[in-house]
Parts: structure tokens; sequence; C-alpha cells
């Protein structure tokens, strides 16, 4: 059958399978609220009717979200496609500029706002031309704000009608526009369709990868406009499980306090959430176990030592993946096979520090300097090219995307790594961001997993500097625990020794309060060489 696969027919699903499994959303203000499914289906529907009806939403048109992660939040990643518009998830972290600029670019006509994120918008609201309306969520009783003719969420709700029928939808239309963190140049946008995103989230639960089922309560961490929350709000709704979302309490302490109070069972997050997550639970070890078995991370590296210390001191699982927002966006996941069952310890925990293999439906190839392809052999690194149903076909509104794909069509992901003979991939950089001193490289992301292991380290950046012999060479910038004592150089040359030849370990290790981070919590590497070039690491 020509049956269309849209995220509409997602939440059909698991309001047919699933009705009574609840969201639960801990929202700003410190309030729990709850409700089930069936409830998340009628208002859905609800709001995609007042999108055409009252706000005159049309197939096509940009419906922007500026907000937290809430079971409001969820509700637009539902009704806005369901309407046949495009759900555009703005990231809240980036600059006043950044934002004004992605507003216009993808000329959305309408932003759905959390009360507690209106400020920036309230600056930039003359700015932004296309914006015809601004909905307010989470205002509550009495509040006003300066964005003109703003309109309360629930008031969406209280003329629209519960008999709508989702318009028919091909499954090739766009559903969700999310853009790049803009680290380099003006962010850039990436449409996902319907097609897209519903294959992307059924092969994401499946077994040898995310292994989510109905049993599962699934914390959601990593933001909503983070390439659509990694596609959870879709795999948790396929895949039945009840869902947590903690709006802006992303500290520690009450991550901690959600899981145990809600007994989750699997959360995702990046690796600077689950590295304080640590640091927090061995400060003040729970008094019972937690029901967390396993977690998701990606967005950058997760030391080997991390991976280890939360199994061996917690019996949780870190599970790492590998993706960008112009694969939807995950691209690989990281699960032992049973060819690595008689591997000692330390090998397996080796081989879970890798990024995974590929999903189904996903290719990957590695291509080498000189345009050939990188054989798999764990040791010969090459350039990150991918295909596939969810790899975007080009960046939106963007007249010339070669400089992104190779002559055959694969997407140039900028990433390098090496892949094993059981097919598992390793980041080893950004082709930007590998260093190269007396013409051989050095990979700064090895370095840092291993600095980070160094029971007085708690975060570590490793980037290149110029040097008049050796043209680069890596920088170690380190922020020390707390309470642990200093560290010196020479302490950490000798650990480092251990793994790697001398000529790629750094001659300087220079102490900072923070290593910068960028809009999705990376570390932010091009900010600490400006600082570097600019004297400010002393």
């Amino acid at each position: 059958m020509n049956y269309p696969l849209t995220t509409h027919s997602i939440i059909e699903y698991g309001n047919r399978v699933f009705p009574f499994k609840e969201v639960i959303s801990y929202l700003p203000d410190g309030t729990c609220h709850r409700y089930f499914y069936r409830d998340l289906y009628r208002r859905s529907k609800k709001l995609a009717a007042a999108l055409i009806h009252k706000l005159g939403v049309k197939p096509g048109d940009k419906v922007a979200t500026f907000a937290w992660n809430h079971y409001q939040h969820l509700e637009l990643y539902y009704a806005i496609p369901g309407a046949r518009a495009i759900c555009h998830t703005l990231n809240i972290r980036l600059s006043h500029d950044q934002i004004q600029y992605i507003i216009n670019h993808a000329e959305d006509s309408i932003i759905f706002v959390d009360a507690s994120l209106i400020a920036l918008l309230e600056k930039i609201s003359p700015l932004i031309p296309h914006v015809r309306h601004f909905v307010v969520i989470n205002g509550g009783e009495g509040f006003t704000c300066n964005l003109p003719g703003y309109i309360p969420y629930e008031t969406l709700f209280q003329a629209a009608t519960d008999e709508f029928d989702w318009p028919e939808v091909d499954e090739n239309e766009a559903c969700a526009l999310c853009y790049t963190s803009g680290t380099t140049g003006n962010p850039k946008g990436v449409l996902y369709s319907h097609r897209s995103t519903f294959l992307h989230a059924a092969v994401s639960m499946s077994p040898n990868a995310g292994n989510i089922g109905s049993r599962e309560k699934l914390l959601i961490i990593v933001p909503q406009f983070h390439a659509m929350a990694w596609g959870g709000p879709f795999i948790g709704i396929m895949a039945g499980a009840d869902i947590v979302m903690p709006s802006c309490h992303l500290q520690a302490a009450p991550l901690i306090s959600i899981m145990e109070k809600e007994k989750v069972t699997l959360a995702t997050g990046i690796p600077t959430i689950w590295l304080a997550i640590y640091d927090a639970l061995m400060k003040n070890p729970p008094k019972s176990k937690l029901a967390l078995n396993e977690f998701w991370c990606g967005g950058s590296a997760l030391p080997k030592s991390l991976i280890e210390g939360y199994e061996k001191n917690f019996g949780i699982r870190a599970i790492h993946a590998w993706g960008m927002t112009e694969i939807s966006p995950i691209g690989t996941i990281c699960r032992l096979q049973t060819c690595h069952d008689k591997l000692p310890e330390e090998e397996q925990y080796m081989v879970r520090a890798k990024q995974g293999v590929e999903l189904p439906a996903v290719e990957i190839k590695l291509i080498q300097e000189d345009g050939t392809a990188a054989p798999r052999d764990g040791q010969t690194f090459g350039e990150i090219m991918i295909r596939g149903p969810w790899v975007m076909g080009s960046y939106y509104k963007m007249e010339d995307n070669s400089d992104f794909f190779s002559n055959d069509g694969w997407f140039k992901t900028g990433d390098v790594g090496t892949i094993d003979e059981h097919g598992y991939l390793q980041i080893t950089d950004r082709s930007k961001d590998l260093i190269k001193s007396g013409g051989e490289w050095i990979s700064s992301v090895a370095l840092e997993s291993c600095l980070m292991a160094h029971p007085k380290i708690r975060e570590a950046c490793v980037i290149a500097v110029p040097h008049e012999k050796w043209l680069e060479r890596p920088l170690a910038c380190i922020v020390p625990r707390e309470g642990i004592g200093k560290v010196s150089s020479e302490e950490l040359r000798e650990f480092l020794s251990r793994e790697f030849a001398h000529y790629q370990i750094p001659e300087e290790f220079i102490t900072i309060g923070e290593i910068p981070k960028t809009s999705v919590g990376k570390f932010n590497k091009k900010e600490l060489r400006r600082m570097f070039a600019a004297g400010e690491l002393k």
C-alpha cells in the first residue's frame, strides 16, 4: 500500500496503542504537570485546528518555537506539522543577532515562546517583520509582556474544535526546520521531511540502536531545539515510553531528583550534563540505586573513564552515539556485539568509547586526503561521508551546496575518524580541529578523553596553536576538580605518555576556570583559539 509516513501517524499510533502512557513535565515555575498520551493527542489536534482556523496558518508556513522541554512544546511538535506547517525550533542559547538572522532567514510567521524567555524576543520584535503572532506559553495569571498582540497559549484551545481531521500530507513535505549552531559563519538551516522523521524514529528505537520500548521511562534532557531533541519526542511516542520533560531544570541536582522521583530508566543528554551528574553522584551517592539503566550520549565524545565510572560505581550503561543536525541527527549508536564478549573488560570499554555502527539505511565511508576510501582497519582515518533517507539533500535556501557534497552525492560531515573491521566508527576530530605537527596528525579528541580520565581534572579541551618549527602544536586547557589539589604539567605529561607518543603530548597545560561552551554545550574551540590569539590564555 501507498501508506504515507507522517509525524501525525506517530501520535495516532500512540493514542491507539498507548493511550494511558504518561507525559510528565517539570515546568519552569517548579510545578509538575502530568497527563496521558490520549490528552496529548486530543490537545495536539485542537492546536492544529487553531493554527489553521484562528491563526491562518497555510501549508509550508514556518511556525517557530522558543521554549524549554515540556508538554506544550511536545504538543507543538505534532500540531504544527499536523497542520501542514513546518515546526522551526529556535535555539534559545544563541546571540540576539543570530536569533534575529535565523527568524528572518526562515521567514517565521508565528513564534511560540516560553514566558521565562520573552525578554530576548521583546528586544528584537521590531526587527523580525515576518512574524504575525506571538503565542506565550506558561504565562500564568496576570502575566503581561511587550510583545505586540501576544496571545496566551491556552487561549488557542478555548474555541478550537474537537472535530478535526489531519489534512492529507505528502510524506516528502517538510515537517521541521533546524539550524546549525553557527560556530563558523551564519547558522545554516536543515529541513526534515515527514518521511525522514518517521524512518529516523522507527530505526532509532530498534534493539541494535536505542533499544527502547513501552517499559521505559524516558527523560529527554537534550533540548528540543537541538536537532529536535535527537528525535526523542518521536522515538518515545512510537515506542510507547513514558516521557519526562525537565524544562529549565538542567543542573545536576534537580535532574538527579527528577530521576529518583520518576524512576527514570533511560535518558538522553550531552557529555557536559553527564559529567556534572557523575560528579554530583560521587559527592552525594543516592541512598538507593537509581532506576536509570542507561543513557544515550552524543554531541561530543564521552571519555572512556566516565563510561567505566558510571558502570562500576552506579550500574548505569553509557551508550555512545554520533550524529549531526544535518542527519536528523543520529547516524551511529554503540552497543557491544557477541564478538566482543570474550574481550578483557578494559578492551570492551575501549570499544564502548567509540561512536558505534551505522544505523540500518545509513551508509558511511571514510575518504582520505588523496581522495581514496580508507580501509576499515581501525587505524586509517579519513573524513566521514554519509548518505541515507534521513540525511539532508541540501541546506535550506542555499543555492550552491557543492562544497558540502561529494560528486557522487555523499554528505561531507567535516568529522574525521576511523572504522574498525566490525564497522565501529571512532571520531578522531572535526577536520578543522585536527592538529598537524611536523607532518604528523594529532587527535585533540583523544588527548581530551585521556586527560579527563585523570582524577584531578574535570574538563579538558585541546586546540592547535602556531609553532615556528612544527607549524602547529597541541595546547591543553584544563579545569581541575575542586578540593583535590593542583596538578602539574610534569604529572600530566607522564600520565599522557602511557597512551601517546612524545610528539603528540602538549608542552603546555593552561588552567582555566571554565571551558567556553557552544549554544548546545560542546567545547567551543573557536573561542579558545580566539582567547589564545588575544593573549587571554596564560
